[in-house]
Parts: structure tokens; C-alpha cells; sequence
């Protein structure tokens, strides 16, 4: 019987690629393996997702899609077909999706930077500067929905990117269409004559989890290992328009009077409105410089709640525009651990407070040669008057290996003299006989006044991520007192190593495309004290281990695992626990999809249960509905108590430029619940106009305003209105 369906699957496959083909037949040239000419354009274009201009037809195409997901290295199951035009000021790519069962495409989000992974989708790599190191990544959807993103280095990918680019989507019987339009603004080149960019491009079928490429579909390779990208060609002389944009905003804002949880004020509203400006200077066409003067980020999305039960304190990312674009080149260290620059120190109080930038300014990209930068400063006002500054510097070894360094201040007004930071690192990315290897190194110092010495950090750390063995081992060092003045660091005073070896069949049988064991050897983190040793546990402050005991992923891309937890922590007697962990994830690109997390046993002589559930429901490219719950319920020799955060979202999106987003959180420590509203209109790409309304309650149950009591709207704990509008110039 398997035999048999197996030939009929491969009969439809056969007959469905000879339908496409006839259809497509019109007369271009196919391209050679690994490059495909660009054909100039000299009349105007209508971005409209179709094929109907007569220069589609005779230029380059390539259909040589291979799967990297399930089956690697076998032929798509679906055709693909891409073209690449160009004229002075734009490159056009065009990708033709051949479907055979058009009912099964999935396309259900709309609003710009979503996360696409729930859909079909189409994914261009372009290296504009050809050195297979860094690029910039468009993607959209059935829906035409924008996505894009800044690649760098070997796993830095910069989603908050936006660039200035559109697309056009249309869809028929036989498949969708993707027209890119990508302005030579958007992207950084080398000026001169036969210009070439290096290229990629990824197409991912949901209904199926398959994943094709055009390029590098090893298991062992994948979409951004630039190493084995193809290339366009026939470019010609190209050259970067428009040296300066300018994107000039407006802000009105009504703050309502803040009341303390009985409804008291504490402090009144008012009405405000301001004005600023950002610039981008293109100084080189490699070399670009941001400006911003009275800067305001009132329409970023508010940070979401966390359960911390730990000692130590939680890393925040960044969602301020500003501090996005390029951001890895100012990366040294480890995200989340220890990092000599995090942007958020700049701008922010301890609690998340804005304190006003009166002005910034960035400059980043290449210099001559192998030599990258990235400069930062920052003027602060408030009660805090300081400046902030980063130099960063990279230097190119071998075909993506780097060396690089830092250095950061903060200069407080007042002559309360200068912190200082700074640091080198190398990494090292290798493939040795087809495998991937990346030994890493990095060492920072800080200087803080009055305090003596100079206190240092370093992480040693090797990467072997692979298809069947995924390993990974570091070790840290970090003296006490070392505190980088624009960083962030979790803890001081210890050595720690951490690490994991996965080992990844694939059964191919009962639905399950890949196992996932971490087992008998476990993932680890152990902590020891600065005077002591990470291999000796009596100096052991704190210490993870998970054994993941069965987990890996299905055909039909769920994800699911059991895991044996054991942690040990010190804070004044030592505390052994043993915990047990239960997760499975639907995937994404169902209507409805959930997730369960439930992680239960030993906690500092008691017992704990954490359980966090999620779904998410599509209602085919309008409306998204989404909710998270943590519960978190302990039983302690000295007390019990349950702790709860729900944070849900709902999202309409009118159109792939409008869209609605709602936000609410509740959590019963800080007994209060916080809305989030925001409207963002794209009336052209590069303008915005964004309403935004934020508003906390409390939730007391004994206070007299009381959310959800019609009263309590009368007395907020804080809230606000704000109306901004950027508008994008091109002198």
C-alpha cells in the first residue's frame, strides 16, 4: 500500500510540475547554477504581483528549488520561478509559487514585521556588499504582508529593521506571485561598474513544513550561511540616490492624573505636544550616520510582564527604533548575561521610565577594506544630565572569522567623573568537513571612580551546531565590582559554564520528522564562587541541569518535550530541587494554535507548580487573537502563595499598512491591569501615524476604585494619549 501511494503522489508531483511548466512557458533563460542575470529595465514598472510586462519574459529565471525540510537535497514538491530586473533606482525580484492545491496556502497575517512563520511565505537574501558576511533579508506572504530584517555576522539577525521597499502579491488557481520593488536606497553597496550582489532566496509551504532553497539547503548550511549563496549579476554601474532622508514628527499627548491604589492623586495630568527630528546621512555608499534631535518614542509597544522568582535581575529587549537599525554591530558579549553595550541604559531609568535624549547620533558600516564601525552618542537631560558614547571596530579574517573591539562611557554632569568600559573579541566560524565549528573569545574590563582596580570578565565558548549532534560549551569569568556602565550584567563574582549536547535523530516514522535527547549528558548552568572552581560543587552558588529525556519535533510541525530537572542554589544554605517538565506546541500555522508549559516539583524546602498556557486563533489575515497565562503556585515551609500574569493580545489588520493592536496585562502581585491601544497607519512606506493609549488600573480588592468598576476609569494609576505623525523627506 505504500508503494502504491507513493506512486501516486509522485504521478500528481510529475503531472503538476508539467502544468506549471506549460504555463510558464515563456521563452526566458534559465540560469546557470549559481547566478542569475539581471535584466535592465528602461520603461516604467506597475508593481502589481503580475507577470504581464514583455521584459519578465526574456530575461533570467531560476527554478532549481531543493529541500532542506524534510527531505534534503530532493526536488520541491512545488515549483518555484524567480526573475531579476533592474533600472537606476530599484531592483525588481519576482518569485511565481506554483501550488497544487491553492485551498491549503496559508496566509493569515497582514500588519507589517508579523511574524510569518504561521504562513506560506517567500524569504530574498541579498549581500549587496558581496562579501558573504552580511545582507539584507525582504519576505512577505500570500497577503503581501512586509517583513525584513538585517543579517550579520553568523547567527546576528536584526528583525526590527525597516527599510524603505515594497511588494505586490496577486494569486490565481495555479499559485501566488510576489513582485519586489527594492530601492538601491535600501541597501549598501559598493559603488562602480559590473556591480554584483550575492543571493538566496527560501520558500517555506506550511500546510507541508517544507522548506526549499535555492542555495545552501544542507541540513548543515541553511538560508544565512552566506558561504554558499549564489549570485545576480549584470547589474551594470549602480550607484546609491538620495545622500540624506530626513524624517521629521509632530506629538500631541494628553496625560491623565495619576491616583495611588485608594484613588488619591498624586500627580496631575496635563497636555503637551513636541516636535523632533531624525536624519540619515548616507557619508559613503558603505558608511551611513543617524541623527536625532528631541527625540521621542511614545509609540513603542509596552514591555511585557514577567514572573521573576530569582535573585537576580530580568533582561529587557529593545524595542526603540532608534537603538534597532544596525544594533549588532555595537555587540560584544553575551545577550541576557553580560553585555558591554545595552542600548536600554541609554534613555531609560532603572524602572523603565523614560528620561529625555535631547539628541543622538549613530555612524556605522564599512570602511575601507576589511574594516567595519559603529559609532554612538547620546545627550540625556532630565534629572540625570549625562553622555553616553560607544566605539565599536571589527576587522574581517578568513571568509566570515572577525576580530574586534569596544569601548564605552558615561559621563555624568556635575564632575562626578567618567565610568569606563571596554573590550576585544574573535570569532572564529569554521566548516571542517562539512561540519559546523565556532570557537569564540571575548574579554571586557570596566574602570569605575573611587573604586580601585579595574575588574575584568571573559567568556571562552565553542559552538558545534550540526544536524545530528548539536553541542556547545563556555566558560565565564566575572570579577566582582566589574559594572560597565552601558551594559548589563546578571551577576558578578563568579566563575560559570554552561552547555548542552543534543543528540538529533531522525526516525522518520509515527509522524516525527527529528528527536531532540539530551541524555545521559544534560544541558548545564553552573555558577561557582570567584575563589573557587565551576568543577568543584562545594563552591557551587547556584547550578542547572537538564536531561531532556524524549522531545523533537512532528511532520506536522508540532514540538513537544519531557525533560528531568535538577537545581541546586546556595543563597545562605544549600537547596537541592528536583524538578519534572511537560511541553507541546501546536504549530503556528493551524487557525487555532496552543501551547502547553508545565513544570512541577521541589522549591527551597517546599514544593512549586508552574503551569503556562497559550493560544492563538487566526481568522485568515484580519483578525488575531492571542492570550498567555502564567500560574506559579508554591507551597514554602515559611508561607504559600500563588502567583498569576495573563497578558492577551487582539489584532486587526485593515490592510498590509493599517492595523489595530490591543494589549492588556493583569498580574496579582502588583494587583493591577494595563492597557495597551495602538493604531499605526503606513500612508506611503517611510511615513507613520500612530494613536496610541495607555492606561493602568489598580486591582485591590478592598480599594473603593477597583478595576473593573466604571469608577476606577475616573481614577487611573497612569495614563496617557498620544497622537504622533513622522513624515519622510528625500531633499
Amino acid at each position: 500500500m505504500r508503494t502504491r501511494v507513493s506512486i501516486a503522489l509522485a504521478g500528481i508531483s510529475i503531472l503538476s510540475r508539467m502544468a506549471a511548466a506549460q504555463e510558464d512557458n515563456s521563452g526566458g533563460r534559465r540560469a546557470s547554477s549559481a547566478t542569475i542575470r539581471a535584466t535592465l529595465i528602461r520603461a516604467p514598472v506597475m508593481l502589481d504581483g503580475r507577470l504581464d510586462e514583455p521584459f519578465w519574459a526574456t530575461g533570467d529565471s531560476i527554478d532549481d528549488f531543493r529541500q532542506r525540510e524534510p527531505r534534503e537535497g530532493s526536488p520541491a514538491t512545488e515549483r518555484t520561478v524567480v526573475r531579476v530586473a533592474h533600472d537606476a533606482d530599484a531592483l525588481y525580484i519576482v518569485v511565481r509559487c506554483y501550488d497544487s492545491n491553492m485551498r491549503g496556502v496559508r496566509a493569515s497575517q497582514l500588519r507589517r514585521d508579523s511574524d510569518l512563520s504561521s504562513d506560506d511565505n517567500v524569504r530574498l537574501l541579498i549581500d549587496s556588499f558581496d562579501d558573504r558576511r552580511s545582507a539584507f533579508v525582504f519576505a512577505t506572504n500570500p497577503n503581501g504582508t512586509l517583513w525584513d530584517a538585517q543579517f550579520s555576522g553568523v547567527d546576528d539577525l536584526n528583525e526590527n529593521w525597516n527599510g524603505i521597499w515594497e511588494v505586490a502579491v496577486s494569486r490565481d488557481s495555479a499559485g501566488w506571485t510576489a513582485e519586489f520593488r527594492i530601492p538601491l536606497l535600501a541597501l549598501r553597496f559598493h559603488n562602480g561598474t559590473n556591480t554584483e550582489f550575492g543571493f538566496n532566496l527560501r520558500r517555506f509551504i506550511r500546510r507541508k513544513n517544507e522548506e526549499d532553497l535555492w542555495r545552501s539547503y544542507g541540513r548543515a548550511q541553511g538560508f544565512y550561511q552566506l558561504n554558499n549563496e549564489g549570485t545576480i549579476a549584470d547589474l551594470g554601474d549602480l550607484h546609491r540616490p538620495h545622500d540624506l532622508e530626513l524624517y521629521p514628527y509632530a506629538l500631541g499627548r494628553a496625560v491623565e492624573t495619576e491616583h495611588d491604589s485608594i484613588g488619591g492623586e498624586t500627580t496631575g495630568g496635563y497636555f503637551g505636544g513636541k516636535g523632533g527630528v531624525d536624519a540619515k546621512l548616507g557619508i559613503t555608499p558603505t558608511l551611513t550616520a543617524d541623527l536625532t534631535v528631541s527625540t521621542d518614542f511614545a509609540q513603542v509597544e509596552a514591555d511585557q510582564q514577567v514572573i521573576n522568582l530569582t535573585r537576580f535581575p530580568f533582561f529587557f529587549p529593545e524595542k526603540r527604533q532608534f537603538f534597532l537599525e544596525s544594533s549588532g554591530v555595537l555587540d560584544l558579549g553575551t545577550p541576557g548575561r553580560v553585555q558591554l553595550f545595552y542600548s536600554r541604559r541609554i534613555g531609560l531609568d532603572t524602572s523603565g521610565a523614560p528620561v529625555p535624549i535631547l539628541a543622538g547620533g549613530r555612524l556605522y558600516g564599512r570602511l575601507l577594506g576589511p574594516w567595519r564601525i559603529g559609532v554612538l552618542d547620546a545627550q540625556t537631560g532630565g534629572a540625570d544630565k549625562a553622555n553616553d558614547a560607544v566605539v565599536r571596530v571589527q576587522h574581517d579574517l578568513f571568509d566570515r572569522s572577525y576580530i574586534g573591539a569596544i569601548g564605552t562611557l558615561h559621563a555624568v554632569s556635575g564632575g562626578q567623573g567618567v565610568q569606563r568600559a571596554g573590550g576585544v573579541d574573535v570569532d572564529l566560524p569554521l566548516v571542517v568537513r562539512g561540519a559546523n565549528l565556532e570557537p569564540k573569545v571575548w574579554v571586557a574590563a570596566s574602570k569605575t571612580p573611587g573604586l580601585p582596580g579595574t575588574p575584568l570578565a571573559w567568556r571562552l565558548s565553542t559552538d558545534n551546531p550540526n544536524d545530528l549532534f548539536d553541542n556547545f560549551v563556555s566558560l565565564y569569568r566575572i570579577d566582582s565590582g566589574f559594572a560597565p556602565p552601558l551594559g548589563f550584567v546578571r551577576r558578578t563574582g563568579i566563575w560559570e559554564t554552561t552547555g548542552h549536547v543534543d543528540f538529533m535523530p531522525r526516525p522518520g516514522v509515527l509522524g516525527i520528522r527529528q528527536l531532540d535527547f539530551t541524555f545521559p549528558i544534560p544541558s548545564w548552568d553552573i555558577i561557582a564562587n570567584e575563589k573557587g572552581s565551576p568543577l568543584r560543587s562545594a563552591d557551587w552558588q547556584t547550578a542547572w541541569f537538564e536531561w531532556r529525556v524524549f522531545g523533537g519535533d512532528r511532520q506536522n510541525g508540532d514540538h513537544f518535550e519531557i525533560n528531568f530537572q535538577r537545581l541546586m542554589d546556595a543563597p545562605t544554605g544549600t537547596f537541592e530541587i528536583f524538578r519534572y517538565e511537560l511541553q507541546y506546541l501546536v504549530n503556528s500555522g493551524r487557525p487555532l494554535s496552543f501551547g502547553a508549559f508545565l513544570n512541577w516539583g521541589q522549591f527551597y524546602g517546599g514544593h512549586s507548580t508552574d503551569l503556562e498556557l497559550t493560544a492563538a486563533w487566526r481568522g485568515g489575515g484580519h483578525l488575531i487573537v492571542s492570550t498567555d497565562l502564567t500560574r506559579t503556585k508554591a507551597d514554602l515551609p515559611v508561607g504559600a502563595f500563588t502567583a498569576m500574569l495573563s497578558a492577551s493580545r487582539l489584532e486587526y489588520d485593515f490592510n498590509p499598512r493599517t492595523s489595530l493592536l490591543a494589549f492588556v496585562q493583569y498580574d496579582n502581585e502588583s494587583e493591577r491591569v494595563d492597557f495597551n491601544v495602538r493604531f499605526h497607519w503606513i500612508p506611503v512606506i517611510g511615513d507613520d501615524v500612530f494613536v496610541v493609549w495607555n492606561s493602568g488600573y489598580t486591582t485591590e480588592p478592598l480599594a473603593r476604585f477597583r478595576f473593573p468598576d466604571a469608577r476606577a476609569l475616573a481614577r487611573p494609576l497612569n495614563g496617557a494619549f498620544v497622537v504622533k505623525v513622522v513624515h519622510r523627506l528625500t531633499p
